[in-house]
């Protein structure tokens, strides 16, 4: 769903362990890496996209998980003149972006990546809580910085709270 403004509704998904280590997946058939997250669908709320968004990609179901928080507010960032689909309506310019913290409340066993005919990822790790900010497409640094920031005082490891560290070129 894309808003009046050209945005589209979409959420992240932050997963961590015990230690605040992070969820990072790698796209299907590319370099990059990232955070889960997806389209929010018309008539969905956010949080019923959350879990689907959390199930498509992970295969992780509400049960394996414990919510930990969620940004107050819509998180934004536009896409690279290069990206944008200038002949497709309505224009989407970039994403607004609504960010939640979840705690992996079952075993690893749980985490499966192919429950769609179509999976977004093909390889996974933990990472260190700030390491997506030096790892993440160029054009999501800022919002993932402004997720990481909001969302870093709810982890459950002391060690992951730490103030962001100045990653050089970020």
């Amino acid at each position: 769903m894309i808003d009046s403004e050209g945005y589209r509704l979409n959420v992240g998904i932050i997963l961590c362990n015990d230690e605040g280590r992070v969820f990072w997946a790698r796209r299907v058939g590319m370099r990059s890496w990232q955070f889960p997250q997806g389209g929010i669908k018309l008539d969905e709320a956010p949080d019923n996209a959350m879990y689907r968004e959390l199930y498509e990609e992970t295969g992780l179901s509400p049960h394996h998980v414990q919510l930990l928080a969620r940004t107050g507010g819509w998180l934004r960032y536009e896409l690279p003149d290069r990206y944008i689909r200038k002949h497709s309506l309505p224009l989407c310019i970039g994403q607004k972006q609504l960010w939640y913290l979840l705690r992996l409340d079952a075993p690893i066993s749980n985490i499966r990546l192919d429950r769609t005919d179509k999976p977004e990822f093909d390889a996974w790790c933990w990472v260190d809580y700030w390491h997506p900010l030096a790892d993440v497409v160029y054009f999501k640094r800022e919002v993932y910085r402004q997720a990481l920031t909001e969302l870093s005082p709810h982890l459950p490891a002391g060690d992951a709270r730490r103030a962001q560290p100045n990653i050089a070129g970020v």
